[in-house]
């Protein structure tokens, strides 16, 4: 046993306190502290969830890893849960306009990557605590670590576990950032909040797909937020639920009771910019790796590259139905070479309608090798011959 747990436990409780009175200066807008117990009853979960396929992919694989934080660090003795607050609102948002429409960032991708700003508040709060425990031994994490960061914020008194499975802080409701600190220092354990949603089902409800199965249980698979993270095809049902949106989604949130009336926009960094965080979808299509790490690459939405952002475009382009839209949605669906945006091309034009479209379908039919795509393409070209067939019967019935 190294000598900083051989200090008496005031001592432990005096650096707690500089931590909590430090905190806010250091980046941080609540920290609690837990135990580093195993999470055993999150063993279960993880499990259940893996057996009915509701894992995202993007998760830790090692369901140990997650639950034991002693395969993170030896002998861990507590753990310091962070939270970030940031905003929910934007101010003068732009709108969306025929030729001109916009899509939507959540807003975990607004202002600067959430996981950059939460390392530095991590490093600037672990610099802290080895200026006066030079020994103590310290693993952070942010997202993409092993542990559950809601998991650690629920024990360490950040918030409770929302319905929507968000972490909900009595003080900043769920529009929070999370990461977590694992340490040898054996710092008391603080109060789990006991506050709940109660009879609530306002976020099920929301959901636009319904991956919100049950209280507190996610199918990823299906979640809009997952789904426009995703590369390759969506189905239609699903491409028609994303709406505008290019990446991400807040319904979950934004219908919470708990967060009516609350924004935090006290971290500048975290700020959006309206033209990033709500940008112009035709624009999006032409797009080059360079000028995309340009605008975007400071932004979490950054991270699976341009791809999904370009077809999920296509997507908000056929849900506004915009006519205006159709000459470049077929320049794409005639010259991308990427399978995945002609077929969701095509599929926006089947959303959107008019002659113009039909003739793009039939001009990529002659052309298009790709059986995916010629299915969509075929697809496509039905939809809109039953579509033309309603409305010639409907104009014989007036």
């Amino acid at each position: 046993m190294n000598q900083s747990t051989q200090l008496p436990v005031s001592s432990w409780e005096s650096l707690k306190q500089e931590i909590q009175q430090a905190a806010f200066s250091l980046g941080i807008d609540d920290i609690g502290f837990a135990t580093a117990d195993p999470f055993l009853a999150l063993k279960d979960i993880l499990i259940d969830r893996r057996a009915k396929g509701y894992e995202s992919g993007f998760e830790e694989p090692d369901i140990d890893k997650r639950v034991f934080p002693g395969l993170t660090l030896e002998n861990p003795a507590s753990i310091i849960s962070i939270a970030v607050a940031h905003p929910s609102k934007m101010d003068n948002p732009p709108k969306s306009e025929p030729g001109s429409n916009r899509g939507i960032m959540a807003r975990s991708a607004w202002g600067k990557d959430y996981h950059s700003v939460l390392r530095d508040a991590l490093d600037q709060l672990m610099n802290f605590i080895k200026v006066r425990v030079p020994e103590a031994r310290m693993e952070s994490m942010v997202d993409t670590g092993v542990l559950n960061d809601r998991a650690v914020a629920q024990r360490a008194g950040i918030g409770f576990a929302g319905k929507n499975c968000m972490i909900i802080s009595p003080t900043y409701g769920s529009w929070i950032y999370l990461g977590e600190i694992i340490t040898n220092i054996p710092f008391s354990p603080d109060t789990p909040v006991t506050e709940d949603c109660g009879e609530c089902t306002k976020c099920l409800d929301a959901c636009p797909t319904g991956a919100l199965v049950g209280p507190g249980e996610l199918n990823a698979q299906i979640c809009v937020s997952f789904l426009t993270q995703t590369k390759g095809f969506l189905q239609e049902d699903h491409m028609q639920k994303i709406g505008n949106r290019l990446y991400g989604c807040d319904t979950c949130q934004t219908v919470c009771p708990k967060n009516r009336g609350k924004h935090w926009s006290h971290r500048p960094e975290l700020l959006p910019d309206p033209d990033i965080a709500k940008p112009l979808l035709l624009p999006l299509l032409d797009i080059g790796n360079r000028e995309f790490k340009d605008r975007f690459g400071s932004s979490s939405a950054a991270w699976r590259g341009k791809k999904p952002i370009q077809r999920n475009a296509l997507i908000a382009l056929g849900n506004f139905k915009d006519r205006l839209a159709v000459p470049k949605i077929i320049e794409v669906l005639l010259t991308d070479p990427r399978p995945e945006l002609r077929g969701t091309a095509a599929w926006a034009l089947s959303r959107i309608g008019s002659q113009e479209a039909m003739d793009g379908l039939l001009q990529a039919l002659e052309s298009e090798e790709d059986e995916r795509v010629i299915d969509r393409l075929l697809r496509a070209r039905r939809k809109l011959e039953e579509t033309s067939m309603q409305g010639d019967s409907r104009h014989a019935a007036t």
